[in-house]
């Protein structure tokens, strides 16, 4: 598990990082500010087609973001309960399958409750819908498996910053792609997480080192113990 000490620079680097991270994600969410990027004939402007519409009453809008906090909050003590089960059992493509089957059972009892009266939900067509599908079967295992394994071997916070990085993947991705707006917000809260994810990195890096040297100094004291008992 991670550990906070004001005393040494690379937690305090960690801290710090995280918190420009999150502060870059709110700017690129929150504020857009004058058009930086517009692109003029995106590759994959027939995707928009594809997708659904995103008109929806006010009180969508609020529920949906209630239940996105409620998500975020706990995607962190999932990390941390992660890395728990990761050394009780690690294991990590056995943890994945019982994850995904337990994940399939929950889901689909909601979906029965929450579709209840409209059962033509549950048939898939030959569209995107089933593309999906068979991606997501195919890849989220593969996916959550190497989660594990970076929750295991790196701890939870270097994974969980990887999260405010995604944002500004999506951002790109949808400017050069979908043709989206690229607008100032994106650039500075961009260069928010980017500062934020490589001085988090330096601070993990820093603290392994350390590690890694307090250990090499233990070695030599701890032959000198067995061959004295010895």
């Amino acid at each position: 598990m991670e550990k906070a000490s004001f005393k040494e620079k690379s937690s305090i680097a960690k801290m710090v990082g995280t918190i420009v991270s999150l502060v870059g994600a709110l700017v690129v969410v929150l504020y857009h500010g004058p058009r930086v990027f517009t692109p003029s004939s995106p590759p994959f402007q027939e995707l928009h087609q594809l997708l659904p519409p995103l008109s929806s009453s006010n009180s969508d809008w609020i529920i949906g973001g209630c239940l996105l906090a409620i998500k975020d909050t706990l995607v962190p003590v999932a990390f941390i309960l992660q890395a728990h089960i990761m050394k009780i059992y690690p294991a990590p493509f056995t943890v994945s399958f019982f994850y995904f089957l337990i994940a399939s059972i929950l889901t689909s009892l909601i979906g029965i409750v929450a579709e209840e009266n409209n059962p033509s939900i549950w048939i898939i067509h030959f569209d995107i819908t089933l593309v999906c599908i068979v991606v997501g079967g195919i890849f989220n295992p593969g996916y959550y498996a190497i989660h594990l394994w970076a929750v295991r071997n790196k701890g939870p916070v270097y994974l969980a910053i990887f999260r405010p990085l995604s944002i500004l993947i999506a951002v790109i991705m949808g400017a050069i792609f979908l043709g989206d707006l690229f607008y100032l917000g994106s650039l500075v809260g961009g260069i928010l997480i980017s500062l934020g994810f490589y001085t988090v990195m330096w601070g993990k890096a820093k603290e392994e080192k350390t590690q890694l040297l307090s250990l090499s100094e233990e070695a030599p004291l701890l032959i000198k113990n067995i061959d004295d008992q010895i």
